[in-house]
């Protein structure tokens, strides 16, 4: 489907598109991918990784700026919508600034990608939009219910809307495990409870549920991919076996658990092999055939938090994956 396609993705000299943008060049070898972002530095670092691919351009934009968005899709056919204000103490400090990026932001994306006729849109959610306590998860709540409505109006446009959602990104910036390791130096790991637990998912992973995405949708899923957990405690001695661990309490807005599925999503909930898929309640669409396919119902009370997982994901496995992302952790 992205095979000769153009793709903007918003926020891409993050995490995401850092990895988004190689792996996409080289299996679907697209016409263009335009990197849309606001800061100038981390695009003319990221240019120069690709600065003799004709297919990689680079636009200064933010999605608070409807007009500047709506002329940079000219002539796209993808868009994967990665911007958002992020760190949760952040959007603690600055509700007004994470409000204006991440729902105001996300309302401009729809009616531009509708404008221009934008074929399909996947849209980056995050665990903390599950039964949100903090004001990232709660703008993100807002920016998945806005994709999925997006939906509604298709008898008056040709574009689809879907959503992407997946916890902690192993090794990303700002995550857990670069943290950890930059306190090796000071002899002991700062943790915020001992209890805490979290998802653990690989960037590549990340993106390859995006590309599922792009091949499934019809408008209106949010896709959740199946992913190990890990104790926080084991993450830390997985990083630094023979350090001592110093609990200073949660931070503002911060979860004890990742979830990703609620209790009250369970009823328009769907399992696949490798990810679950959520429906939306409107219009009856969580009980359409189309979107449904080979998906099995989940049980009534189904809730799929990182405390509760199946699948965990041993300390050993983290060291291997570790020792194999020398010099990159930290860096994407």
């Amino acid at each position: 489907m992205l095979k000769n396609s153009r793709i903007l993705i918003t926020g891409g000299t993050g995490s995401f598109g850092k990895t988004f943008i190689p792996m996409t060049l080289e299996k679907y070898n697209p016409k263009e991918i335009i990197i849309y972002s606001r800061d100038e530095m981390k695009q003319w670092t990221l240019a120069e990784n690709f600065k003799n691919d004709s297919r990689v351009k680079f636009v200064i934009g933010d999605v608070r700026d409807r007009d500047c968005l709506s002329r940079s899709l000219d002539g796209v056919d993808f868009v994967v919508h990665a911007a958002a204000t992020k760190i949760v103490p952040t959007a603690e400090y600055n509700p007004f600034e994470c409000i204006k990026t991440n729902i105001n932001g996300a309302m401009n994306i729809i009616d531009a990608c509708i404008d221009k006729g934008i074929k399909r849109v996947v849209a980056l959610s995050t665990d903390k939009a599950s039964n949100p306590i903090n004001l990232y998860g709660a703008t993100k709540l807002a920016s998945d219910k806005l994709f999925v409505a997006s939906n509604t109006s298709s008898n008056s446009h040709n574009s689809s809307f879907s959503v992407v959602r997946y916890g902690n990104v192993m090794g990303s910036r700002g995550s857990v495990i670069p943290f950890f390791i930059s306190q090796i130096p000071n002899g002991e790991l700062t943790i915020t409870d001992s209890r805490m637990t979290r998802f653990m998912i690989s960037l590549e992973e990340g993106v390859k549920l995006v590309w599922h995405a792009f091949e499934d949708m019809l408008g209106g899923e949010i896709y959740v991919k199946k992913i190990p957990s890990m104790k926080i405690t084991d993450i830390a001695l997985s990083v630094a076996p023979k350090l001592s661990h110093r609990i200073i309490g949660i931070r503002p807005g911060e979860k004890i658990h990742e979830q990703m599925i609620g209790l009250e999503d369970a009823a328009h909930t769907y399992e696949y092999d490798e990810h679950y898929k959520i429906l939306p309640a409107i219009h009856n669409w969580s009980k359409d055939p189309n979107r449904i396919k080979n998906g099995k119902s989940v049980p009534s009370d189904f809730i799929y938090s990182s405390d509760n997982n199946k699948d965990w994901m041993s300390k050993e496995e983290l060291k291997k994956w570790i020792e194999s992302k020398k010099g990159k952790i930290g860096v994407i």
